[in-house]
């Protein structure tokens, strides 16, 4: 008798289709504040505080945020491409049909936020922090990423193609479907939140020690 594999299911991710925007070279940027339709290139929002700011099928192109205050910042429909950010501070922040391409990122910390139909391609990210958030079908590729801590988050149909990472924190995750296939990873912390995690043949001997360790196995 044959038994089928498990299928994996892929994350559903949805173009973002940006029709005409208007052009905002200087924007002046506000907390709490909307912005429709409109395209940013190269700008600096760099300290400024927009907590709370809603951006509606906008487009970012090299814009910097280095310590800017995006607590609660809401993002629909937008793309950003190149976007820079040495500390990105984004806590509990919103991203539906979003595409980044190319992120530079040192220390983002973006917990306990929400993400759905998200496409990260390429980039740099030092310490990604998304722990407690829930993630709903994102796909990141060909990033490099030193540090992923993914602690207490509830994620489905996530996918890391052709990623390195470094570490992994897992810790208390709630996962389902989220596939580490075709990725590099160094060190996993967390292993609790294993449940979920969709992984290859090469990963799972990188793990053995791991596991063996936290269930109190001896390999002699």
């Amino acid at each position: 008798m044959s038994t089928k594999a498990a299928k994996v299911l892929a994350p559903k991710i949805t173009p973002v289709r940006l029709a005409e925007l208007r052009d905002e070279p200087a924007p002046e940027f506000r907390p709490g504040e909307r912005y429709d339709g409109v395209r940013f290139s190269r700008v600096r929002a760099d300290g400024q505080e927009l907590g709370g700011a809603d951006f509606l099928e906008c487009e970012f192109d090299g814009a910097s945020f280095n310590g800017t205050q995006l607590r609660g910042a809401s993002f629909r429909d937008c793309i950003l491409a190149e976007p820079y950010a040495p500390v990105l501070t984004a806590a509990r922040s919103s991203w539906r049909d979003v595409e980044i391409s190319n992120p530079r990122w040192g220390s983002a910390e973006m917990y306990e936020g929400g993400w759905q139909s998200v496409r990260i391609d390429g980039g740099k990210l030092d310490f990604l922090n998304l722990r407690g958030s829930k993630l709903q079908d994102v796909q990141v590729s060909g990033c490099i990423i030193n540090e992923l801590d993914l602690g207490s988050c509830a994620a489905n149909r996530v996918a890391f193609t052709d990623c390195t990472i470094g570490t992994l924190d897992l810790g208390g995750a709630k996962l389902k479907d989220v596939d580490l296939r075709g990725s590099e990873f160094r060190a996993v912390n967390g292993l609790d939140g294993l449940s979920g995690l969709v992984i290859d043949d090469y990963q799972l001997s990188l793990l053995a020690p791991l596991l063996a360790g936290h269930l109190g196995i001896r390999v002699l």
